[in-house]
């Protein structure tokens, strides 16, 4: 892992075609902005990580027996 230090208005590229501003800091909250391309997903990390546990449970859940419910 790669850890850097930057101030307000300071950034990074990434593949020359990604770059992280850092917009603000307020107490332990840092807002970034970034610039990417339209085709490029991002996503925030606890989300993701919901969403695969989320998908996992359902892998593994029962089926229903919708005839049942007639």
């Amino acid at each position: 892992m790669l850890v850097l230090s930057r101030k307000k208005g300071e950034g990074i590229t990434l593949d020359q075609n990604i770059t992280i501003n850092i917009l603000s800091i307020e107490g332990d909250r840092v807002r970034i902005g970034i610039t990417a391309p339209v085709d490029m997903r991002i996503y925030r990390n606890e989300l993701l990580e919901e969403t695969i546990h989320t998908n996992r449970e359902a892998v593994n859940a029962p089926l229903l027996n919708l005839s049942a419910l007639d």
